[in-house]
């Protein structure tokens, strides 16, 4: 037994299973991320699977990663931080939910914890138990998913939960709560800068943007665009996932950009049938 747990100490997975989430596409990420660079950057952090893809590859690899969404961020900062403290509340969510999983899942959704081991771990117990674990929240910034339909849902997933916190602990990983834009005054030349944002819709039905409670807006992706053409021109090397859709592609037409298509799994959709033989964008200056 202590021989899997070394192991998979070595080998964090994302705590959160987060729309979009690149976990099915490390691979072909890998065979396109750039050959050196210097601090990694993510500000749209989500599960953070590349993030754990390179610290598992490089250990003490420099990285600055954020997210503007807050409970996602206290999240990561307790696992790092107080990884015992969150375990133990989650084994009370555990017990609970085994009394009673449809009273006590909506009770947690209803309430507002004010401590940050609380924060995580109702976030933690939510995207365990919620409907295909699907993060979304309505205009008021509440949580808003019903209960999912699990027999044994693993709520407290406890060596994982230790193996992420040794990773962050051990390496050179700073963690923020800011808007994407801010990376800018950040990321120096030969630095490389990895955005994953809300996809743009490819459809008028296919618009899921709601990870805050502020939507990923067309003026947002504007300044994303922009923001890719400053860092392009400070010498950074900038990877970028988004929807196969005419309007990002034509935004990143022309150098510097490099694009390509790639098969991709849509995990959250409701409807199995729909979940697979989606395109997907990479595009990238390098």
């Amino acid at each position: 037994m202590k021989q899997q747990y070394g192991q998979i100490l070595t080998h964090p997975k994302p705590f959160v299973k987060w729309a979009g989430g690149k976990r099915q596409l490390i691979s072909v990420l890998d065979e396109n991320l750039p050959k050196t660079f210097g601090t990694y950057f993510e500000p749209f952090l989500g599960g953070g699977a590349l993030l754990f893809h390179l610290l598992t590859r490089q250990h003490g690899q420099r990285c600055s990663i954020s997210d503007l969404n807050s409970d996602l961020v206290l999240s990561y900062t307790a696992i790092r931080d107080r990884p015992g403290d969150l375990i133990a509340s989650l084994k009370i969510h555990e017990k609970n939910y085994h009394k009673d999983s449809k009273s006590y899942y909506y009770s947690v959704r209803q309430s507002s914890p004010r401590g940050q081991i609380e924060k995580a771990s109702r976030l933690l117990f939510l995207n365990r138990t919620c409907f295909n674990g699907l993060y979304r929240v309505n205009s008021k910034g509440r949580f808003n998913v019903p209960l999912g339909r699990y027999t044994n849902p693993n709520i407290v997933n406890e060596e994982n939960i230790r193996s992420v916190s040794h990773t962050l602990r051990s390496s050179e990983v700073s963690i923020k709560c800011r808007d994407f834009q801010a990376v800018l005054a950040d990321a120096k030349r030969g630095d490389f800068v990895y955005f994953d944002p809300p996809y743009h819709p490819v459809s008028d039905t296919a618009n899921f943007t709601s990870y805050t409670n502020k939507d990923f807006t067309c003026e947002d992706l504007s300044r994303l665009v922009q923001l890719c053409k400053k860092l392009d021109s400070k010498g950074c090397k900038v990877l970028l996932s988004n929807s196969d859709s005419k309007q990002v592609s034509e935004m990143f037409a022309g150098k510097p950009w490099k694009t390509s298509k790639i098969q991709a799994n849509r995990s959250i959709n409701s409807d199995p049938k729909k979940r697979t033989g989606h395109l997907e964008l990479l595009i990238k200056n390098y």
